[in-house]
């Protein structure tokens, strides 16, 4: 055998060498090159090399990091479009004002960030004056998504232009007034300005990413026309640390997303400390994206550096430069020259050499001032790279000094995230630092004055033109006056009004089929947005695919596996389903981006995701948040919902809580339907007041939860009682009584109110059966829609009865005159229907499927929890018994009888 050791790399290349003599004479070179000018020199030509071959198209593995200079040399930038003085003076007046905007908020205590926008100013400062493109030009104008600790330096902006007052600035973080500003980019609080939120952090780069996706779908099916719009998305290096910031960088590079730039600001530091005390997060950052096939661009260095680069004849200072830790850059950041001199310069014979010939003005400059994020020409390069290239979204990796222009106190400072304030030396120290007019006599009382050149002055005249001429304000939200959408045909929803006979079908399925009737409406149809994160055949979905197509930006250039079969797995460049492969994350990106577009781009979509429900509110209930904040619109559908309708799964797929945390969002209307024609009639609803014609107090933007299931029972036809659609809408109807449901109980016997959802209802109607023909016992079964709705009602109601008015709960008035006391079911954790029991007048019960799940058959994980109808009956005679209305001993009896 062949000693492993021996074989050369060529021989177990499996392409064959055409030319073994041509490729030795290659490898010569390179170790001749080693020996004589060293292994740096060597690696130096390596990596020129592989650039020029990728630079001719020609298919080599990418570099994943390059070295940790710029990526536009000096001489290659582009002369800035504008007047850089004015420019320099109105990003002064944005600094100052924004650290005053903090500094005069920390004396209420309410906090506020200084040092992020102080190193990402001229990042945003240069793409408001160069690059952002408003919403009063062709179009829907630039997508921002801001930092969300950089918010004071924005508003500090809107001053300035004269969108804001110094009584809102005053208000920075106290909104309880009425005219106070939020802390961060929040839609909900100040919907004119924002319309990303983007903190918790991590969420911004995610939904930037399928924001960019979103455009070019509504650009392919022929929606709108949004190739000039741009989505810009401002990161911090720590914010990268999320999953949520680089789930999707490969989807962004597959799909060609050219019309996104990342821009992240490397200031090297998170909340505590460094991002990457014993590594360098840029290059980290560069493999990452490059890895994933973004473009990259660096901008690290300001000018000062440029000597220094000149002075690197043989490459010291870069490999320097590339050795040395995050956390040691931010040490030089605050020493003197002499520590520099000696732990940077000395560390290398050349680059000692080097320091000679610079003095200590020139080395502070460089280590303490000189980055690439702090120099409007050097963004401006970066910025017009990102927007010239094309086939792949760009990252700009911009390293700039956290809490930079705030003095020696703010800089670098492992605490300066949680520093709240300046003194006022150290203003006046930061105005003669920006060259600003402010004088001594401005500090009324110790309070740092706000900074204004006047409405008239060069410097607003300056910015309102250059904002004009982009297309108007930014960042800004416009609500677009968009006609509602005519109601869909009547037919769709009444068609499960008569019931399914003998057939059982599962409400996920009665959902499914509504929608398919839904999406082939003539007006509405194609603004239908069908979700599914890779389990469409699992929701019976699988026939919507040659209909309505999957979306993809290339179309389908294979053949189908399944191309003979009627339900074909067709891709299509205008397809409407979004199928995202496994990611929660990325579906509910999809849907917020969906949901948002009525002002996004005045263009109205009817987005649904649906979703195992465990894997919904569970996995993602964060951006469910960051959709309510966003006032997004449509349906959330949580199917094989329920703890004990999937049956084998288990644990990991058991829902017993997703209405719980749905009811924690404000935004959430969360329902769990029994039957089909409750469906109908939820989505009906749904439609009418979010998209439609809104009744007077009726809040448009809010999204639809609905809980579906997949066990296949006998749906029933809609009673003929009045009320019935309302009592849907609302959270509770009759469904029927013991005398409708043909029991005949005898006269005078007991009675109790079942109240059950989703699927439990089914157990209560058995159980209603058994508790009349084994017990005597009468039972009326009532359908709770939603348990959060009867909630909220309930609430309203008593706050209105605080303020003077009189007002009764409607599950109170729905339940006005019941005989007997309640006892309510559901397949979900008993908090779910307490939520509504203190506005029950009727003694109150309730069960629920408490714990872990587990895998076994229905029946069984309904008797582990205590939920089935016999479990139902055992309740309903100890409540019974409790009040004397059945005998003590029949409780023992029926537990007997039923094994439990």
């Amino acid at each position: 055998m062949t000693d492993p050791k021996a074989i050369q790399p060529s021989e177990l290349d499996q392409l064959p060498d055409r030319d073994p003599e041509e490729t030795a004479e290659w490898q010569a070179s390179l170790d001749a090159v080693t020996k004589a000018a060293g292994p740096h020199r060597a690696a130096y030509l390596m990596r020129r090399t592989l650039e020029r071959a990728e630079g001719a198209g020609i298919a080599l593995p990418k570099l994943l990091e390059t070295d940790y200079v710029n990526s536009i040399p000096t001489a290659d930038e582009p002369a800035v479009d504008g007047d850089e003085a004015l420019e320099q003076r109105i990003t002064a007046w944005n600094r100052w004002n924004a650290a005053a905007m903090v500094t005069r908020g920390s004396k209420h205590g309410v906090g506020g960030h200084i040092a992020t926008f102080a190193s990402a100013a001229w990042l945003y400062e240069t793409g408001f004056n160069h690059f952002f493109r408003g919403k009063e030009g062709d179009g829907s104008g630039d997508q921002l998504y801001i930092q969300g600790h950089a918010s004071p330096g924005i508003y500090a902006r809107a001053f300035l232009d004269g969108r804001l007052g110094e009584e809102q600035l005053d208000n920075f973080r106290r909104e309880a007034g009425g005219n106070g500003l939020p802390s961060y980019p929040h839609p909900r609080r100040l919907p004119w300005l924002w319309e990303f939120p983007t903190v918790s952090m991590g969420l911004g780069p995610i939904s930037a990413i399928y924001q960019a996706r979103f455009n070019r779908y509504l650009t392919s099916r022929g929606i709108k026309d949004l190739t000039n719009s741009h989505v810009w998305a401002f990161l911090g290096d720590g914010e990268m640390d999320e999953p949520e910031s680089t789930t999707a960088l490969t989807l962004a590079s597959r799909e060609g997303l050219d019309n996104l730039t990342f821009v992240i600001n490397c200031n090297l530091q998170r909340l505590d400390g460094p991002v990457r005390a014993n590594f360098k997060i840029v290059q980290e950052l560069e493999a990452q994206f490059r890895g994933a096939g973004w473009n990259v661009v660096k901008s690290l260095w300001g000018t000062a550096w440029d000597e220094l680069f000149q002075l690197d004849t043989d490459g010291a200072l870069v490999r320097r430069l590339r050795e040395v830790p995050d956390a040691q850059v931010q040490t030089y950041q605050t020493r003197d020259a002499a520590y520099i001199r000696e732990d940077f310069f000395g560390k290398d014979p050349q680059l000692a050499e080097m320091a000679k010939l610079l003095s200590d003005d020139k080395i502070l400059e460089c280590f303490h001032y000189s980055r690439g994020g702090h120099e409007s020409r050097k963004v401006y390069a970066a910025y017009r790279a990102a927007l010239a290239h094309k086939g792949a979204p760009t990252v700009i990796l911009a390293q700039t000094v956290k809490g930079h222009t705030l003095g020696t106190g703010f800089a670098s400072k492992n605490a300066n995230h949680q520093m709240k304030k300046l003194s006022v030396d150290e203003f006046k120290d930061m105005r003669d630092l920006l060259g600003l007019p402010i004088k001594d006599s401005d500090f009324v009382d110790g309070v740092v004055p706000y900074g204004h050149p006047g409405a008239d002055s060069p410097e607003v005249r300056y910015l309102q033109e250059r904002r004009a001429a982009l297309g108007g304000p930014a960042p800004a939200r416009r609500v677009h006056p968009v006609a509602p959408l005519p109601a869909p045909a009547e037919k769709a929803f009444t068609s499960f009004d008569k019931g399914s006979g003998s057939q059982n079908v599962a409400t996920t399925m009665a959902f499914v089929r509504l929608v398919k009737d839904l999406v082939r409406d003539k007006e509405t149809g194609k603004r239908w947005v069908p979700i599914v994160p890779d389990e469409a055949r699992t929701f019976g979905m699988e026939s919507l695919f040659p209909s309505l197509g999957i979306y993809s930006p290339k179309g389908q250039t294979y053949e189908p596996v399944d191309r003979d079969q009627l339900m074909y797995y067709k891709e299509a460049k205008n397809g409407q389903i979004l199928n995202e492969g496994i990611t929660e994350a990325g579906s509910m990106a999809d849907f917020i981006a969906a949901s948002t577009s009525y002002a996004t781009h005045g263009e109205t979509m009817i987005p649904f995701y649906i979703f195992y429900s465990m894997f919904g509110w569970q996995r993602t209930a964060d951006q469910m948040w960051q959709l309510g904040d966003q006032l997004g619109r449509g349906f959330l559908v949580g199917a094989t919902a329920g703890r004990t309708t999937l049956t084998g799964e288990g644990l990991q797929h058991a829902d017993g809580h997703s209405p719980a945390i749905a009811a924690t969002n404000p935004a959430s209307l969360t329902y769990d339907p029994a039957f089909a024609y409750e469906v109908a009639a939820i989505v009906k609803d749904g439609l009418r007041r979010m998209y439609g014609e809104a009744a007077p107090g009726e809040d448009p933007n809010v999204f639809y939860y609905l809980t579906v299931y997949n066990e296949p029972m006998p749906q029933p036809a809609k009673p003929s009682a009045a009320g019935v659609d309302e009592g849907i809408v609302k959270g509770l109807y009759r469904f029927n009584t013991a005398e409708s449901a043909g029991l005949a109980p005898a006269a005078n016997a007991p009675r109790i109110q079942l109240l059950g959802s989703g699927t439990a209802i089914h157990w209560a109607l058995k159980a209603q059966k058994l508790l009349a023909e084994e017990w005597g016992v009468s039972a009326d079964v009532w359908s709770a829609t939603s348990w959060t709705e009867l909630r909220r009602d309930a609430m309203e109601a008593d706050a209105a009865l605080l303020r003077g008015e009189e007002r009764i709960p409607y599950v109170r008035q729905a339940l006005q005159g019941a005989e007997g006391p309640v006892l309510a079911v559901s397949d979900y954790m008993r908090q779910v229907p307490d939520q509504i029991a203190q506005w029950v007048e009727q003694d109150w019960s309730s069960l629920g499927a408490d714990g872990f799940g587990l895998s076994d058959t229905r029946e069984a994980a309904r008797r582990h929890f205590g939920v089935d109808a016999e479990s139902i009956v055992v309740a309903a005679l100890a409540q019974l018994a409790g009040r004397g209305e059945v005998k003590a001993t029949a409780v023992k009896e029926a537990r007997e009888r039923y094994g439990l």
